[in-house]
């Protein structure tokens, strides 16, 4: 339980509904910041303005995905006015306090830092990862289906990285009997797409390996999907770009060349909301409860 631990949610989208929730559940005071629009009434909890003395005594900060830009606004679907972070909001913090996020930006980090806050990035681990790779997938399988006129089954498939997204969407794929290979940059990775009895190959040799594919599913953050490769790619072909923005693709010579490329992060969050919500929740949750109950131990 979370009783007598005080939490602040600050902006977000319909996944901060779930993560409410399961604070509110587990007995956690909670305070919301930028939800004056929210219809939905949650019991118990209370809606304040973004000032340093409503942080104070605050054991933990819940931002949305993206915590920050790069000058601190915070991102609310449920806010009337615009909300932003300053140093002043983190050096409020007791220093136990912690400040969760999906993925920091430069500006967000160097406040946590200089204040001596810890700053947890969800998105950075392993098991927040792979529990969203179901819901990135199943949105990149509607994607796909949406935008070709072929069937998934039979088609000539490739996923582009092998990490914690890719074996799940490459997997998938294979489920729905699509011929899928993997390009891979590790003979340990080349190794388990042989051993799941998918066909791996070398990404240094993806210009040789693209001549004939239906669909291109993209999770490698860097530019591999390049002019080069895009030229030797068959026009009927759909790119699915999985990867954080900018994408690890050419948008700009894909288009040019009459290819249908399609940057779509943050599949977890537009796809299925209330599950991404959940994940993130139950995750903070859990790291919350883990450190009150260490402090008590000590």
């Amino acid at each position: 339980m979370l009783t007598g631990i005080h939490v602040a949610l600050i902006g977000g989208d319909a996944r901060q509904l779930e993560v409410i929730h399961k604070c509110s559940e587990l007995d956690a005071t909670v305070v919301l910041i930028g939800f004056d629009n929210l219809q939905n009434g949650f019991s118990g909890i209370t809606k304040a303005e973004l000032t340093p003395e409503v942080l104070e005594g605050m054991d933990a900060v819940i931002l949305p995905a993206v915590g920050t830009d790069d000058y601190g606004h915070v991102e609310s679907l449920f806010a009337s006015k615009e909300l932003r972070i300053e140093g002043k909001h983190i050096a409020a913090l007791p220093k136990k306090a912690k400040v969760f996020a999906g993925m920091a930006k430069t500006y967000l980090r160097e406040l946590c830092t200089k204040e001596g806050i810890e700053l947890i990035e969800l998105f950075d681990r392993d098991d927040v990862a792979i529990y969203n790779s179901i819901p990135t997938a199943e949105g990149a399988i509607m994607m796909a289906i949406q935008n070709t006129d072929i069937t998934l089954h039979g088609s000539e498939s490739m996923v582009l990285g092998f990490g914690r997204t890719g074996i799940t969407v490459a997997r998938t794929l294979q489920g729905m009997g699509a011929r899928v290979r993997v390009g891979v940059n590790k003979p340990e990775y080349y190794a388990r797409a042989l051993e799941m009895g998918m066909n791996p190959f070398y990404t240094k040799d993806l210009i040789t390996n693209v001549s004939h594919v239906d669909l291109l599913f993209n999770t490698i953050p860097s530019m591999i999907i390049t002019a080069q490769i895009i030229a030797n790619i068959p026009h009927r072909a759909v790119i699915i770009d999985l990867a954080s923005k900018p994408g690890g693709t050419d948008f700009r010579f894909a288009e040019k060349r009459g290819i249908k490329a399609i940057l779509a992060p943050g599949l977890p969050g537009i796809v299925a909301p209330k599950t991404a919500g959940r994940i993130i929740g139950d995750t903070i949750t859990r790291i919350i409860m883990e450190d009150a109950n260490s402090r008590r131990n000590r």
